[in-house]
């Protein structure tokens, strides 16, 4: 905090200046407008057909084959820990074989290509990963679904229906790698529509999702994570997001999650990493523990804490692992799903009609650095104007205080539901005790309480 002053400043009339402690973003909640409606409005709800549940989109789970081939599903299994487990590279003609509850699948449009990785680093893949593409090519239909992959993405980056058409197949497979070896997937999961829905304003979202579903979802996005890291070492980050709703940057209204490899860390990051070092304790001193002091913290449970953020763009929920171990896939079951239960019910106390952006935030495979996982959940309900382009100072509507007075209530009756989570405490049942963030090994010996 040396470096911005204090994060949390309330004025005489009210006014609320933030600084975020991390990025130094400053931030001003003026006051009157934290109760007011959020904005949020939506075309009027049209009836759904049946066909919607299963094919409103490419992601639908009636499409399996408008995606690139899978990489790994996830299918309920009772006799498995959790109730789920993993199935890797499924053929086509096994797509139906089983439900899949999440599907790892290659972005068709890359935010960073396997050309950016071929090209500029000499990537090859791994020999697990040759395999299962030849595996693929030599079935028939997994052969004709590459082809089908690739000719659209041909065409939606440019080539004419009759360039695509006078490619030979040979010249149509040296696209292939990409589909398998590349560093960007999506998870999608399989309800498009929530179960019973007769609207299609009533949308299966993450805080939607079951418990068990949402732990699940978690665990495969972890594992999906340290994947992308052990089969590229040119990786330095994976970065790890939900866009939900098309103002929060989607491209459908299916929940789904983005893994992008990259070979850099970012100036943010840098910048964190440089005042991580000047104090290795920032994370409990300038976040959970000075959200405590100021009474910001909403839920917590034995591996994770919440609260409600400040200094950030958008009103934003923050969720930060408790766990002593900094990578999210080296945690134990128990700590992802404690880390997953906060998340899931942040998510449900939200709502399904609150766009937002929800940010995966975990140490970088080759930083020496410690720093817990954590997640950011940033409600996309304004826009930016000309006053912050010209300022740099943001207006987020809704002050950290009118944000956990939103929420608390909601995961208190969630929880009375027995939608989320029934071992999570809410605000003022939260321990909040100093250095809960075990992540720093100076603060993690003999308990002080």
């Amino acid at each position: 905090m040396e470096d911005f002053g204090t994060p949390l400043v309330t004025l005489a009339d009210g006014t609320v200046k933030q600084l975020n402690p991390f990025s130094g973003t400053q931030v001003w909640t003026v006051p009157g407008r934290g109760n007011r409606p959020l904005g949020i409005t939506r075309p009027e709800p049209q009836p759904l057909t049946e066909a919607d549940f299963t094919s409103r989109s490419a992601f639908g789970s009636a499409n399996p084959l408008l995606t690139p081939p899978e990489k790994a599903r996830v299918v309920a299994d009772d006799a498995a820990p959790g109730g789920f487990r993993t199935i890797p590279g499924v053929l086509p003609g096994a797509v139906h074989d089983t439900v899949a509850e999440f599907r790892r699948v290659p972005n068709l449009f890359e935010i960073v290509t396997y050309d950016y990785w071929a090209k500029n680093y000499g990537f090859q893949p791994d020999a697990r990963t040759v395999q299962r593409m030849a595996r693929y090519l030599e079935d028939p239909a997994g052969r004709e679904h590459v082809l089908a992959i690739v000719r659209t993405r041909l065409k939606a980056g440019g080539k004419s229906a009759d360039q695509v058409a006078g490619m030979s197949d040979g010249e149509l497979l040296e696209h292939a790698p990409g589909y398998f070896a590349g560093g960007h997937d999506v998870i999608i999961a399989r309800r498009h529509f929530v179960d019973g829905a007769t609207h299609d304003d009533q949308l299966a979202s993450s805080g939607t999702l079951t418990v068990a579903e949402h732990r699940a979802f978690t665990a495969f996005t972890v594992e999906s994570i340290a994947d992308l890291y052990r089969r590229n070492r040119y990786v330095r980050y994976v970065a790890a997001f939900q866009n939900w709703l098309k103002p929060a940057g989607a491209s459908f209204d299916h929940l789904h999650k983005q893994l992008v490899a990259i070979d850099e860390h970012g100036e943010s990051l840098h910048d964190e990493v440089r005042r991580l070092r000047a104090n290795p304790n920032m994370y409990n001193e300038w976040a959970v523990d000075y959200a405590a002091r100021h009474n910001l913290i909403i839920a917590e449970n034995e591996h994770a804490v919440a609260f409600a953020g400040f200094g950030h763009r958008y009103p934003t929920l923050e969720i930060y692992s408790k766990s002593s171990v900094c990578e999210p896939w080296m945690q134990t079951d128990a700590e992802i799903a404690g880390m997953s239960d906060l998340l899931h019910a942040c998510h449900a106390a939200a709502g399904a009609e609150v766009p937002c952006n929800e940010e995966w935030h975990h140490r970088p495979v080759d930083l020496d650095a410690r720093m817990p996982w954590r997640v950011m959940i940033k409600w996309r309900v304004s826009n930016l104007a000309g006053f912050e382009g010209g300022t740099k100072i943001y207006l987020n509507t809704i002050s950290p205080w009118d944000l956990r007075d939103r929420v608390v209530p909601q995961l208190y009756r969630l929880r009375d539901s027995g939608h989320i989570d029934r071992g999570i405490h809410i605000a003022t049942e939260c321990a909040c005790r100093p250095n809960s963030l075990r992540y720093n090994p100076a603060v993690t010996g003999t308990p002080r309480l």
